[in-house]
């Protein structure tokens, strides 16, 4: 049987990556994780102050159809090489991640859900949905933290780019869900259920 390939989308700060953390430490050595964020485009060609300026949260700004390549060959059980990305520089680096197919592929992202053909591979879709308010927050934190973003500059991309491109592409990418969970990997009882559809699909194989 094809690795049972879990879509996981939401806006920024929604939850995606607790949620993804929580099945990965209930399924352990069955899963691989795929985040969009990954497939970003490479921009050498701009200054770093260039690259600070563009709009990272528009369809456009990510290499999609790589990324539908991998998940592809991983249907397949044929080993990838992921890209990795700087988030400081804002850019790709030469390095690849090598990737083993396994029985679970979690695919993780805003946008996952607004590309058709990408969606279409997916066995299972869900949307983590989470409170405005609660998101900016966990973006404000993560960007300052891990990013090397200072919160004035994190503030106007929200405000710019971030909020308008998830009235655009992000919410109403919502409609192609199978499964909506609220606050992501903090709802417990969401998790549970998912985890039981899941085995029940590893069972079936």
């Amino acid at each position: 049987m094809n690795p049972i390939c879990i879509g996981i989308a939401g806006g920024t700060g929604s939850g995606k990556t607790t949620l993804v953390k929580r099945l990965t430490e209930e399924l352990g050595d069955e899963v691989i994780t795929l985040c969009h964020d990954y497939y970003y485009l490479p921009h050498d060609d701009l200054t770093l102050d260039e690259r600070k300026k563009l709009n990272y949260d528009h369809p456009n700004s990510f290499e999609t159809k790589k990324m539908i390549e991998d998940i592809m060959l991983l249907k397949q059980r044929v080993p990838i090489e992921r890209p990795v990305y700087d988030f400081i520089q804002h850019t790709r680096t030469n390095d690849t991640v090598h990737v083993e197919p396994r029985r679970v592929v979690l695919v993780e992202g805003i946008l996952i859900f607004e590309n058709k053909p990408l969606r279409d591979l997916l066995d299972i879709k869900v949307f983590i949905d989470t409170d405005a308010d609660v998101r900016i927050i966990r973006r404000i934190l993560r960007d300052v933290k891990t990013r090397g973003r200072n919160m004035d500059s994190v503030i106007e991309q929200y405000l710019n780019t971030v909020k308008v491109m998830h009235e655009d592409f992000v919410e109403p990418s919502k409609k192609h869900a199978d499964i909506i969970i609220p606050e992501g990997g903090h709802n417990q009882v969401a998790v549970n259920m998912l985890l039981h559809q899941i085995r029940t699909l590893l069972r079936s194989e």
